[in-house]
């Protein structure tokens, strides 16, 4: 696979944020000794016409008798679609050189010459596709020897046809596009991930220079390819297809052979759609018990037995009276008892209810809670409850329903999880103005220079309220995902609206940002990151410093070991080819930019120079989730997070605590009542100064 993948899910009116995950192995290097030979299953084809090949050492042909394969044709399917149906437009296969798998190594280079392209066409509807790729004359790869020799072989190229879509620049795997490693992700051969990747499977494309070369027949005691253990036998000249399902290995030299793409099981939805509501909650329990990312760290693992103990009555009375939002609102319980963002639920109609309960009626008023803990009125609904009553904008809550505000905060039960404290809070302050149809509060306030009154209020219908203070609320869905403009003619301004689009496109309009500020010798330059729900980390801050970031270190649970192990070397983001400086550079973040976007903001703030600015951190959302996505009865998914990343002493990295800004703008009656906006003047002022 050419490319990250990471994916996202919207929530109804509320947005839960997804993170991501990269795949990579630790090098390990291969020493061949000699083994006895063995059989490879031959399958015979009639006798063509001898077709000049060169050999690995000399131009010389070398004869080549009866058919081999000349094209490679296909089919896939699969069900979670967060790469093929939103990230990449510019679709392909590719022959893909495997020489990273022989030795081990995710992070060889894969070289250009070996690169070969095949069309591909992807029905997004049914989730199924189409492949082909014709084979060149003499192939480019890197050779092995793989014949457990004691002498020097020529060796053989191994290929397998793997998904390799454009992410960046031209359609090669080339310069800000390269690719590291050997496919795992919709390619021929099955590899699993409990075990570095080790491929157990599938099909591979072999060219051997001449017939006097040995390949492995089967994996081994090790039971992996390519290891000293390996019983080998002949193989022939030329193409030969390898069928790693059969025992010994299977030869294949029909001149178009077919093929199937495998997605990963780990990377594959977990259905249970079709079992009973008690069924699919106990079979999504026990999994997550033991792989849920954050397992043994304090504050993040549920108490397991008692949380199944609370639930799992209440899908069984939702199960008895067939009733899909009870069902709905056990699991909304189920996944509020995680304190993690990327944890979240979907469906239709029940999602609908559920929300629409708790967010459609309101007092008309929304409030936001300062530094020093007073929480003042930030908005009010024109001729809604709290406006009628003679509430005032600025007013201070002192007291909701004879509960200081406080611990009235503190007692309003979320909609959707978090990751932090800050998130969490955030949330209550702005749920404490909801109710239902004709609910009443006994509010306490005082208006600016005025002592303090009570009212009852009355909740009606009115939404305004609550997305008033909702960031990003009023965002222009037709915009693009990367928006850019000059300021005041001197400062450049570029916003990164999503990183869940399509991803040449979002890496191109960045770069023609920066190209544009470069061009007109822009003071400064200001990159907006505050509403960014995720999707595929870019490691846009590639553009701007020569040094490699590293992110962290990716871990999953293994069943083999019973604990979280690495998931390959720590995750890096790559300079980019085309560099731009900036003597000034400020990054603008907020609580609503989360998991992909996070990763993004982390680089930009690894930049040197660079100052982070915001009322927030980001979201401190960041984990792998797909592999944890589930699909229940009654039309409901749930997706959690299964992979974690940590820092070299075992700390999260991100989670729980974000970006944190450099400049953090204080929040005040000043800061949050003004219609400025505050953050973006304190970037432009830090850029002028």
């Amino acid at each position: 696979m050419k490319n990250k993948f990471t994916p996202i899910l919207a929530l109804g009116l509320i947005l839960v944020m997804v993170g991501l995950a990269c795949e990579v192995s630790l090098p390990v290097l291969v020493t061949a000794t000699a083994t006895p030979a063995a059989t490879l299953t031959h399958t015979p084809t009639p006798a063509s016409t001898e077709t000049a090949v060169p050999t690995a050492t000399e131009s010389a042909a070398v004869p080549i008798t009866g058919d081999q394969p000349v094209r490679i044709t296909g089919i896939f399917s699969y069900t979670n679609g967060f790469a093929i149906d939103t990230r990449y437009v510019e679709q392909a296969v590719a022959l893909v050189d495997m020489h990273g798998f022989v030795i081990r190594n995710k992070e060889w280079l894969l070289p250009i010459d070996g690169q070969v392209l095949g069309y591909m066409k992807v029905d997004k509807t049914s989730k199924r596709g189409t492949f082909q790729v014709d084979l060149p004359a003499r192939p480019e790869g890197v050779f092995n020897d793989v014949s457990n020799r004691k002498q020097s072989d020529n060796g053989v190229q191994i290929f397998a046809v793997a998904y390799s879509p454009n992410q960046a620049g031209g359609p090669f795997a080339e310069g800000d596009d390269a690719s590291r490693g050997w496919p795992g992700y919709m390619a021929s051969v099955i590899t699993d991930p409990e075990n570095n990747d080790e491929v157990t499977g599938g099909k591979l494309v072999v060219w051997a220079p001449d017939d006097k070369q040995l390949f492995p027949a089967g994996f081994g005691a090790d039971g992996k390819l390519f290891t000293a253990d390996d019983p080998v036998g002949p193989l022939p000249a030329g193409y030969s297809v390898i069928d790693l399902s059969q025992k010994p290995f299977g030869i294949d030299r029909r001149p178009q052979e077919t093929m199937t793409l495998y997605e990963p099981k780990d990377f594959a939805i977990k259905d249970f759609s079709t079992s009973t509501y008690s069924g699919a909650f106990t079979q999504t329990f026990n999994l997550l018990r033991n792989e849920y990312a954050f397992n043994g760290i304090p504050g993040k693992q549920p108490n397991w037995d008692a949380l199944y103990a609370d639930l799992a009555p209440k899908v069984k009375a939702a199960e008895d009276k067939q009733d899909p939002l009870a069902y709905y609102t056990a699991l909304s319980e189920f996944s509020l008892a995680f304190n993690d963002g990327h944890v979240g639920i979907s469906d239709g109609p029940s999602q609908r209810t559920y929300i629409q309960s708790r967010l459609f009626y309101g007092y008309g008023f929304a409030i936001r809670e300062l530094d020093d803990g007073t929480s003042v009125v930030v908005y009010l609904t024109a001729k809604g409850p709290a406006d009628v009553a003679g509430v005032k904008l600025g007013a201070e809550i002192t007291a909701f329903n004879g509960t200081p505000i406080k611990d009235a905060i503190s007692a309003v039960p979320l909609l959707l999880p978090s990751s932090t404290d800050f998130g969490r809070r955030y949330q209550q302050a702005q749920l404490l103005s909801r109710g239902t149809q004709g609910s009443k509060a006994s509010v306490t306030f005082k208006n600016p220079g005025l002592g303090a009154q009570t009212v009852t209020l009355t909740a009606g219908r009115e939404t305004q309220s609550f997305f008033a203070i909702e960031p990003g609320s009023n965002a222009d869905p037709t915009a693009l995902p990367v928006e850019y403009k000059l300021i005041n003619g001197n400062i450049g301004y570029v916003k990164v609206n999503s990183n869940n689009d399509d991803l040449n496109l979002i890496i191109r309009l960045f770069q023609r940002a920066l190209q544009t500020f470069k061009d007109d010798q822009v003071a400064g330059v200001i990159i907006d990151m505050r509403v960014n729900y995720g999707g595929a980390p870019l490691g846009l801050a590639g553009f701007l410093t020569k040094k490699t970031i590293v992110n962290g270190q990716l871990e999953y649970y293994s069943a083999e070991t019973g604990k979280f192990e690495p998931s390959g070397p720590p995750d890096k983001s790559y300079p980019y080819q085309e560099q731009y400086h900036f003597d000034k550079m400020v990054l603008l973040v907020d609580q609503s930019c989360y998991s992909a976007c996070e990763l993004e903001a982390y680089g930009f703030s690894q930049v040197p120079g660079m100052e982070v600015v915001g009322m927030y951190p980001t979201g401190g959302t960041e984990a792998d989730v797909a592999r944890g996505k589930f699909k229940l009865p009654a039309g409901i998914s749930m997706q959690f997070p299964t992979g974690r990343i940590v820092m070299p002493d075992g700390s999260l990295f991100l989670e729980g605590k974000g970006v944190q800004p450099t400049l953090k703008i204080p929040i005040t009656r000043d800061t949050v009542l003004t219609t400025d906006d505050v953050v973006l003047n304190t970037a432009e002022q830090e850029i002028t100064k």
